[in-house]
């Protein structure tokens, strides 16, 4: 039981991260901090060995280099940044790729959504929705955050605790 609630973490702040980034253009920090929270008890509630939980922090450690020098060249945002450091200690080695993958895959069809989307003009029915509108002005800017979560998600079946937790 405990494993389960543990590995549900993960696609849940990933599915908070990539509402809040959507609609305030802002991930908190309070989600990337309980996703690396729950990696450690994750991955005892699911028996995995020491090696496989260090080496997701390895991993953590490098995305979040990674994600300091996109961060840098202002590719992503801050947010963006943590939310893919958070995100890496779950997906293990073998799921680090697809992830990557999935998540270039994501950003490609969210940035056609909104190029697609800014294009047209502001319907007066946006005005029920602020959240809406802002999407829509801020030219520049893109939540990047759903198409890490959406890297993640499909990826999610892919990781070290999921196939100790379900087998695989």
């Amino acid at each position: 039981m405990l494993a389960y609630l543990s590995l549900s973490v993960l696609p849940a702040a990933l599915l908070i991260a990539a509402a809040n980034d959507l609609y305030e253009f802002k991930i908190p920090n309070w989600i990337a901090i309980t996703m690396i929270c729950a990696y450690p008890v994750a991955g005892v509630a699911v028996s995995a060995p020491p090696q496989i939980i260090l080496e997701g922090f390895i991993i953590g450690a490098a995305a979040l280099t990674l994600g300091f020098a996109l961060f840098a060249g202002r590719i992503v945002g801050g947010g963006d940044a943590k939310l893919l450091a958070a995100t890496a200690p779950w997906l293990g080695a073998s799921g680090v790729g697809p992830f990557l993958l999935y998540t270039a895959f994501a950003g490609l069809a969210l940035t056609v959504a909104m190029i697609m989307f800014r294009k047209t003009p502001i319907l007066p029915i946006y005005a029920h929705a602020p959240w809406i509108i802002r999407l829509h002005e801020r030219k520049g800017d893109l939540p990047y955050g759903v198409a890490i979560a959406a890297g993640g998600l499909v990826s999610f079946s892919q990781t070290p605790f999921f196939q100790l937790a379900f087998g695989g």
